[in-house]
């Protein structure tokens, strides 16, 4: 077992390095960026060539620079914070109190507050930029009463284009939140980062634009019936006074402005670009194809070897980018591959290969119970069946995939790819994460969930029937449960009697006490009257989607895993020179059959099989609603590749006969 200090190694060298490229580029493009704001904001059709020679003069005062070294501290901020708060499994909210609850959490709260700030300063830096009547906060007027003294009045240009530097920057934060702006994706398609940026760049401009305008409407409404507040306070902070003479601008006549429209729309351009561009920088960065070692001639080195990186459980990056490299190889270096399927010396075992496929059908297994443990609580209405009944229902099929595949597909309790708990989890960087819950996550703190659920997703013990491969009646057909197998009357190594050959003494169930009954049926009058009111059921309902969506929301791993195992399999055909795959080969295949048919099962659902529709109006990643989709294509491609290479050599295999029938289907073209 490695340490901590070797398991982060990968965030020290790479994604460190990787964040600190991208905010390096950010900040380069910054000058040019802030150049044309300076022309769009001055610009005049009357007088283009005086227009330009301001701007140039402009560029060059100590104001600018000033300016421009506040903005750099700005994206230097925004760069921390996308290291800070990125995932790359989205935090996908089942429910609309779910999404309220992400949104006031504390972590958020924070993450709004510092927007907020780095709004204001964004904006101060557009006001300094505009110049003219928005420069300055304050300026000198004259009193109302006649007296000739003057005094300082408030400038409500100034002060209207900070607030709205503040609303754009909180407005930033919030749909953050809500679409996944956070979330970080892996393209299927290869490019250079430079083809990438060039093209996501009509894409971030468009989303910046509309974004910018849907925020300063809103803006506009909200200055029109609150304005009065911030205005007040900053007068009474900073002594200053109202000018009399001046139209207010939280009303009617004083918004109609159509330049102070425009002013306060292209800083929110420029605003929202410059946080945009930061942000595509470092998903460009930090999915940047990574290849590892297969094997390493130093003990030092091993841990930073594809076999080994695969087992590991953080930062769940590190693990993306195994999975991703390992289809890569797959698919395109025979080297590598000869790599894999290589012996140990001395000793002359495939400890790259079992490693690997090890890991891979762990993961495809944990899925497959996942799904499993899905369709049985909708089935059920929310309301989960027994274990111990359904443990005893193991089928001949399954028995035939666990009798040889225990220790290959057994999901380890150290790991599990599921979705975080929330998206305000570190990722990387500040010590240890948490851990992570599953990705169908049903709201057990709603009123409306049952104790049945709770105990379906209480945590599975290792030795426990359900633990382990998939053992569920609604994968597979049902078959008699052979109790006289050795293997399954041992755990631990201690024998345990079948329930057909040992009757257990009949157990009296013990009676609740008054106080248990009386808080049970006050839970329930409580539940009921809750049901009964609107608002409660539209926060706690769940949304059509959601499970579906959050279920697959990790598959993108699960793609990679089918993809590196189905194209070893098919290049050990000519390559694997010991056979090191044959061994595996039916494990294989009976996971892949098991999950297919659970993925099958779970489209027959309602709103599984409907494709959401794509939003092209933000900056937020939607690719995880398609995952489902993704993944159902690639699993079904994985079988035929192996079957299409293999043939009728698979007939060898020893597998269960329905194991056998589903096989058929794939050889005969027909699935």
């Amino acid at each position: 077992m490695f340490s901590a200090e070797q398991s982060c190694w990968f965030v020290r060298k790479v994604i460190c390095w990787r964040a600190a490229a991208s905010i390096a580029w950010a900040v380069l493009l910054l000058p040019p960026i802030t150049a044309v704001f300076v022309i769009l904001s001055k610009f005049s059709l009357l007088h283009p060539i005086q227009t330009i020679s301001e701007c140039l003069s402009l560029l060059r005062s100590a104001s600018a620079i000033f300016s421009l070294i506040l903005l750099c501290g700005v994206i230097l901020m925004v760069g921390f914070l996308n290291l800070e708060y990125y995932t790359v499994i989205p935090t996908i909210a089942c429910s609309k109190i779910a999404l309220l609850g992400q949104l006031l959490h504390p972590r958020q709260l924070v993450n709004s507050l510092v927007h907020c700030i780095m709004g204001i300063i964004v904006a101060w830096c557009c006001a300094i930029t505009i110049g003219g009547r928005y420069e300055t906060l304050g300026y000198p007027c004259a009193q109302s009463d006649g007296d000739s003294s003057p005094q300082m009045c408030l400038n409500e240009y100034h002060l209207i284009l900070l607030l709205a530097g503040a609303f754009v920057g909180f407005s930033y934060s919030l749909l953050g939140v809500i679409h996944n702006m956070n979330y970080v994706s892996f393209h299927t398609v290869q490019q250079y980062k430079y083809l990438r940026f060039k093209g996501s760049l009509p894409l971030v401009v468009k989303c910046s634009a509309t974004q910018a305008l849907k925020s300063v409407r809103n803006y506009i409404v909200v200055y029109l019936f609150l304005g009065y507040i911030p205005k007040a306070w900053i007068c009474k902070t900073l002594n200053l006074h109202l000018n009399s003479s001046a139209h207010p601008l939280d009303s009617i006549a004083g918004l109609l402005d159509f330049f102070l429209l425009y002013h306060l729309w292209i800083s929110a351009s420029f605003l929202l670009f410059t946080w945009h561009i930061t942000l595509l920088l470092f998903r460009i960065f930090v999915t940047e194809v990574y290849s590892f070692p297969v094997q390493s001639s130093f003990t030092e080195d091993v841990h930073q070897c594809l076999p080994k990186v695969l087992t590991d459980n953080q930062p769940m990056i590190l693990k993306f980018l195994a999975l991703q490299d390992l289809a890569l190889l797959s698919q395109h270096s025979p080297s590598r591959r000869c790599e894999v399927f290589s012996l140990s010396q001395p000793g002359g075992h495939p400890h790259n290969w079992n490693a690997i496929s090890k890991e891979c059908m762990s993961l495809l297994a944990d899925l497959t119970q996942r799904l499993v443990a899905y369709h049985d609580t909708v089935a059920t209405n929310g309301r989960a069946k027994s274990l111990s009944t359904g443990s005893e229902r193991k089928t001949s099929s399954e028995t035939s995939v666990t009798s040889g595949t225990d220790d290959l597909m057994s999901p380890r309790p150290t790991f599990l790819m599921k979705t975080p708990a929330s998206v305000f989890a570190r990722s990387i960087v500040g010590g240890p994460q948490s851990p992570l819950t599953a990705p169908f996550t049903p709201d057990l703190d709603s009123p409306f969930a049952s104790p049945a659920l709770r105990r379906l997703t209480a945590p599975v013990e290792q030795f426990s029937p359900w633990s382990g491969t998939v053992q569920s009646p609604h994968v597979m057909r049902r078959g008699p449960k052979l109790w006289s197998t050795s293997t399954d009357s041992q755990v631990n190594g201690s024998p345990q009697s079948s329930p057909a050959s040992v009757p257990s003494p009949k157990q009296e169930p013990s009676k609740p006490s008054l106080l248990a009954q009386f808080l049970q049926n006050r839970r329930e009058q409580v539940k009921n009257f809750l049901a009964k009111r609107v608002l409660i059921m539209y926060l706690f309902n769940k949304l059509p989607e959601a499970s579906s969506q959050a279920l697959f929301a990790d598959s993108q791993a699960h793609i990679w895993a089918l993809e590196g195992l189905s194209y070893l399999v098919q290049a050990s055909f000519s390559e694997d020179q010991f056979g090191v795959v044959q061994t595996t080969l039916p494990s294989i295949l009976s996971c892949m059959l098991v999950l297919q048919e659970a993925v099958d099962r779970h489209f027959k659902l309602p709103h599984a099989s409907s494709k959401p529709v794509r939003s092209t109006g933000s900056m937020g990643d939607s690719t995880y609603k398609t995952l489902r989709f993704a993944l159902r294509a690639t699993l079904k491609t994985a079988i035929y590749r192996i079957t299409t290479m293999f043939g009728n050599h698979l007939n060898a295999i020893q597998m269960s006969a329905e194991h056998r029938k589903r096989l058929q289907q794939f050889l005969e073209y027909k699935e």
